[in-house]
Parts: structure tokens; sequence; C-alpha cells
């Protein structure tokens, strides 16, 4: 059975200190920066009182007026199927319940694609086609051949029983195991591969095919094109490390959450079916994996991303980044309340975590930074004006000036990006980390092949989305 957001109880009191912690595989970008000013118990109050249903964070206007033009609603569940590839514990990750220093074996904080790989054919053979015919590719149900593979329960034979949780993120993950397969025939149809390497030579072109869509699609939309181009051209600032690539915890419990915000109330995935993203009461339909996908379920992919197929017209946005997140995500049906609040979940986790106001984490990347291509007051902290509605929230907190990195994100974005991306501080965080887990692999093409191009494309060094679901044949 799939692991639903926040089954798990809450952990991670014990998070790491140093910015280069030796245990695990997380850390800090900030370690001097001290947490969030005040009494605790008064703090823990007033997050439950900021991401309470029907509180400042649920929108009191219909979804459709919260759209983001800029970002079609596949990415914020690309943005799902990325998060299980570099992080790793047995929970969702729109509930991530990450302990630093009690978690020993996780995911490799790297672009690998180990969420569809496994540990490769030798050792997770149950992932692969066995037949002599289909030697290297990974399993698909000729019965099902729409969905994932499943054992006889219909557990989905994957790497990551986290990438069956919803319909959308399984059909991605599906998507991918296509992609795998049409690479595996490209490589074997060339006749340059020795018949030993065409496994090894197609994992490599899917893996970075993978990376560059994360680099050049994926982020430039979510960080905006100026901040991944002064990462890219001028380097990494805050991320660093000693030895290997870590998972920094203002990332992983604030920056990178931005997604929950994205999360529509329901979906569309075909014209003959659409469901919410959870079942209405005395209702058994959503949008929920775990279990065989009926064929009525398959997803009509231009629905999700630009794929230059189906009509503009059903394509459906992600909502706007910003502190409103979807009604349902304040009433998870599987989490008793008063503690079903993701919202609030995120916000207690802040003080789990010790992280920093905003406000201490803006000042810290304005000063002396010489930015290239974004403006270095557009990192300076937001001023208390724009946190008006946490000023009298809590005793003697001073929210407005002290806020919660990840409620401090998602206002920079509404503030300085207008909801169509993460801000200039939030964004500098989400890209430096991805281009630095790029950079600390040896094996990416960042570090193995810097001038490298994408192969599989329509037009000649470019890849997207849509050029990985034409190539799978899946558009």
């Amino acid at each position: 059975m799939t692991t639903r957001h926040g089954q798990l109880e809450m952990r991670g009191i014990n998070a790491p200190q140093s910015r280069f912690h030796e245990q695990g595989r997380f850390g800090r970008l900030f370690p001097n920066l001290p947490p969030l000013p005040g009494n605790l118990e008064h703090l823990r109050a007033a997050m439950r009182e900021i991401g309470k249903d029907d509180g400042l964070m649920e929108p009191k206007t219909t979804p459709e007026n919260l759209d983001n033009p800029a970002i079609p609603a596949g990415f914020t569940f690309f943005g799902q199927f990325v998060d299980h590839d570099i992080t790793f514990d047995p929970t969702s990750s729109l509930e991530q319940q990450a302990d630093p220093e009690a978690i020993q074996n996780f995911r490799t904080p790297l672009l690998e694609l180990d969420s569809v790989y496994g540990a490769g054919p030798a050792a997770n053979p149950h992932l692969y086609d066995s037949r002599p015919n289909m030697r290297g590719k990974l399993l698909i149900d000729e019965d099902f051949p729409h969905d994932l593979p499943r054992n006889s329960q219909g557990i989905a034979l994957i790497g990551d029983p986290r990438n069956d949780e919803n319909n959308i993120v399984s059909q991605i993950q599906h998507a991918f195991l296509m992609f795998h397969n049409a690479a595996i025939d490209f490589v074997a149809a060339d006749g340059q591969t020795p018949p030993s390497e065409i496994f090894n030579e197609a994992q490599r072109l899917v893996r970075w095919h993978y990376q560059w869509i994360v680099v050049h699609e994926f982020l430039p939309l979510i960080c905006g094109q100026s901040v991944v181009e002064d990462v890219l051209e001028n380097g990494r600032c805050f991320y660093n490390w000693r030895n290997d690539p870590f998972i920094p915890v203002e990332f992983a419990v604030a920056a990178y959450r931005f997604g929950h915000t994205q999360v529509r109330p329901g979906y569309r995935l075909n014209a003959g079916f659409a469901g919410p993203i959870f079942a209405e009461p005395g209702s058994s339909v959503d949008l929920s994996g775990g279990k065989r996908l009926p064929v009525e379920r398959k997803i009509e992919f231009h629905r999700f991303f630009d794929t230059g197929t189906g009509p503009a017209t059903e394509r459906q946005q992600s909502k706007r980044i910003d502190t409103l997140l979807s009604p349902p995500l304040f009433r998870l049906p599987f989490i008793p309340p008063p503690d079903n609040s993701l919202a609030g979940r995120n916000l207690l986790r802040h003080l789990t975590f010790n992280l920093p106001s905003g406000q201490a984490v803006a000042r810290a990347m304005s000063v002396g930074k010489a930015y290239k291509k974004i403006k270095l007051k557009d990192v300076e902290p937001l001023p208390p004006s724009a946190f008006k509605d946490l000023k009298n929230i809590g005793t003697g907190l001073n929210l407005d000036q002290h806020t919660p990195l990840w409620f401090y994100i998602l206002r920079e974005a509404d503030k300085r990006a207008d909801g169509k991306s993460l801000g200039p501080m939030g964004g500098r965080i989400v890209a430096e980390v991805f281009i630095g887990l790029l950079d600390g692999d040896r094996l990416s093409y960042r570090r193995a092949d810097p001038q490298w191009k994408p192969i599989f494309g329509t037009n000649s060094g470019e890849f997207k989305m849509a050029d990985l679901l034409k190539f799978a044949k899946l558009v």
C-alpha cells in the first residue's frame, strides 16, 4: 500500500546544525543563522493558527482565479517526481518526514533516476523484462500497457513506491519507463554499441536528457530564467559541500515545498474523466494511486504539458506560487484533525528543524554578493508591510519581521514574481541546489561532458518534456 501524505509522525528534532553534516545526506546552507525567535509554545500555536483550515492560507476565491499562466499543471507532478529522485524516506513528497539525524539509508541526492532504475537489472530484476528479445528494457505489462507494471495485489513494481501515489505522478513514472525502452531501441538500432553495453548507453542517454529538462525547462519555469542563468554563468554562492552533495534543510523543508501551492483541487485526466485530488465526503472517486489504473483514466498529456497536440484550451495550469493552498490540503483525509492541515504541518516542521526566518536568510543572501542577472535589491528582505496579515498572530512574536522561511518564500514569489515563479531568493536556493547536485555528480552531463547537447529532441540541441513524451510515443 502506498503511504499517503503525512501518515507517519513528524520527526527531526535533532536536525543537524552544521553545513557539512557527516551523518546521512542532509545539511544546512546557513548554519550560523539563529532559529525563528520566540517562545516555543507560542510559536507552535501561531504556526497552527496561520495554517489552519479556513485560515489565512486558504483561498476565498475560485481556483480558476488562481491559475498560473506560466506553468502547465504537469510540472507540479514532475516536480514531485524529481523530489522522489533526490530524496527517499517512506513518505510522500507532499509530506516529507525526513529526520536528518535518524535516517541513514535513503535516496542518494543525485539526479540519476534510481526511482526508475532501482539498483539495476542484477539487483532489482523484478523491474525489468526478462525475455531475451527485451533485454535491458523496463517491465511493461502487455495486458495493461497504459499503466505501471503491478503484482497480483495491484502494487506497482517500480523503484520508488511514492511514484504511484496519485494517478498523475504514476503516469509520469510510466512515461519514463517508456522513454527508457524507446532509448534501448534507438541504441540497439544504431549498430555502434556492443550488445553488452546497450543498457548502460541507453540509461546514460535517458539520465542526461532528464537532467537537461530539469536545468533548461523545469528550473527556468520555477526559479525564473534570469536566476538560472546567473547560477549557470557565474556559479553558486551558497550551496557548497566538503566531500559530497547534501540536501539542505532550507531547501527540503522550505524552498522546495512551493509545489504545495501549485496543487489544484482536482484535475481532468482525459475527455471522459475528471476527479478531485482527494475523495469528497461520501464518494470514493479521487486521483489516488496504489491500484490498477483503469484505461478510462489514461492521461491525455496535452492536458498537462505544452505538447503541441490537442487543443491548447484543454491544457490545465498549475496554481500561482503564493501563500494560498487548495482547500483539500487543509483537510487531509488520512490524518485526524487538528493536525490534518498540510500548511500547518509545514509550518510546524519549520520549528522542528530550527530554520531561520525568511528575513534572516534574505539578509544573508544580500550581503556582499555580486549577482549578474538579478538586482541586489530584489534579494533584500521584504518590508514588514508585506506580512501585515501575520503582524498580530502570536504573543510577542512579530512574525511580520521574523517570518517562517516557507511562508516567506511563498510571499516573495507573490510580491516579486506575481506568483508566476519563485522570487529571486527562493529561486536562487532551488536553482543552486539542483545545479549543485549535478555539479557534484561525476556521471552527470555537466561533469562528464559539459558541451553535450540532447540528441532526441525535435530541434537540434533542445529537449523538453514534450519531446520526451513524443519520443516515448505517448503523444
